[in-house]
């Protein structure tokens, strides 16, 4: 969703923001309060990120540079959906939009419009989420830009599944799939395989879904991605609790909430909790079933 990879930033890069100021270079400033921003949300430190991308936006403005505006107003939106401020993300990539437009940049035309589609999905605004994403699929086409072409792929399968339209789901899915091994996306390729399993689960074709989520879960692992796996884990225990298998979909259950905590998502515990309150009441245990209830309120 980041327009900008972590860049390699010196040590002293606040000593260079001081110098620029010292010189009246506002154009360094504002580039060097970018980078920082971009090192902070590399780390995962997305609140510094935030704050640094915030302090290089009226440099940016002022400068009236509208291409670099653009670009932190992109950053500012992806950071602020991870710390799962939406709304807010939601200004910056609509505020992002016309600037893409105006300075010609298609390919950042694309990514804006796919945010702006992620953000609805996350709303569950899914008529809004197809209507963005199908405004980015040709752009990312006509760019030549696969990788992206295949992340909207998929992303128009997962609202479609949340639609329950699994066909259509299914139908997007596949054509995301060979792009993201084609091009060797790894953990792009784990996430359609998961999602391909789910949809199958809930056509009830349990064999058939476990077989998409076990490859998935060897691709998660391969490329060191705990959140992937956990959501592949919890995926692979709906299927085992849905052919009876009750001790197995436990096991897959637990082992995701170990991931969850070891990288402290609570989104992605509370899913997990919900999922062992569901089982727990089809085990008819009902005091298991309020443990686990109580448990995810608190996260």
């Amino acid at each position: 969703m980041n327009e900008q990879a972590p860049p390699s930033i010196p040590s002293n890069a606040n000593h260079q923001r001081s110098l620029w100021l010292a010189v009246g270079d506002r154009s360094g400033e504002a580039a060097t309060l970018s980078n920082i921003g971009g090192l902070y949300d590399g780390l995962g430190e997305r609140q510094k990120a935030l704050d640094y991308y915030a302090q290089a936006l009226p440099l940016q403005r002022t400068l009236g540079d509208r291409y670099a505006v653009a670009i932190t107003l992109v950053n500012l939106g992806a950071a602020s959906s991870e710390l799962g401020e939406k709304q807010k993300a939601l200004d910056y990539f609509q505020q992002a939009l016309p600037l893409k437009r105006a300075v010609g940049d298609r390919s950042g035309e694309a990514t804006a419009l796919n945010n702006i589609g992620v953000i609805y999905c996350d709303l569950w605004e899914l008529e809004k989420a197809l209507d963005y994403y199908n405004q980015a699929l040709p752009l990312r086409r006509a760019v030549h830009d696969r990788h992206g072409e295949a992340n909207t792929l998929n992303n128009i399968g997962v609202v479609y599944d949340r639609l329950k339209q699994r066909q259509k789901a299914l139908e997007y899915y596949d054509h995301a799939l060979p792009l993201r091994r084609a091009i060797g996306d790894r953990p792009g390729e784990a996430i359609t395989l998961s999602n391909i399993g789910a949809v199958y689960d809930a056509l009830g074709e349990k064999q058939r879904a476990l077989d998409y989520l076990n490859q998935a879960l060897s691709l998660n692992r391969a490329v060191d991605d705990p959140p992937g796996e956990a959501t592949t884990l919890n995926n692979i225990g709906t299927a085992y609790d849905g052919l009876g298998e009750r001790q197995k979909a436990l096991d897959q259950y637990n082992r995701a909430l170990v991931l969850e905590r070891s990288v402290k998502d609570p989104l992605l515990e509370g899913t997990t909790l919900g999922l062992l309150m569901q089982h727990w009441q089809e085990e008819s245990k009902p005091s298991l079933a309020i443990f686990s209830s109580m448990t995810m309120r608190k996260v």
